[in-house]
């Protein structure tokens, strides 16, 4: 049997956060690749982020934001945007 590939999906996050998040721990399930962007915007402070936030450190899975001055890794708009043509899925929120 051949082997199956990887998928790499983006999960964009902006308004939904808590749903996002959900999601993107969510799609580890299945052993694909996963990264968070947060745009634009600071993560809400709340149990629901946090607890997936944690699980998303757990699992390896990095979480990027546009915004040099939250406590997340930096990746400017327009890497981000470059780096988005690389990914089989990107999902937005």
């Amino acid at each position: 049997m051949g082997s199956v590939r990887k998928k790499r999906i983006a999960v964009l996050v902006r308004d939904r956060q808590a749903e996002a998040l959900r999601m993107a721990v969510g799609l580890t399930l299945a052993d694909d690749e996963v990264s968070v962007f947060v745009m634009d915007r600071d993560l809400e402070e709340n149990e629901t982020n946090a607890l997936n936030q944690e699980m998303l450190a757990d699992l390896g899975v990095t979480i990027w934001s546009n915004k040099p001055d939250i406590a997340l890794k930096y990746m400017a708009t327009e890497e981000i945007a470059v780096s988005l043509a690389g990914f089989d899925t990107v999902i937005p929120y």
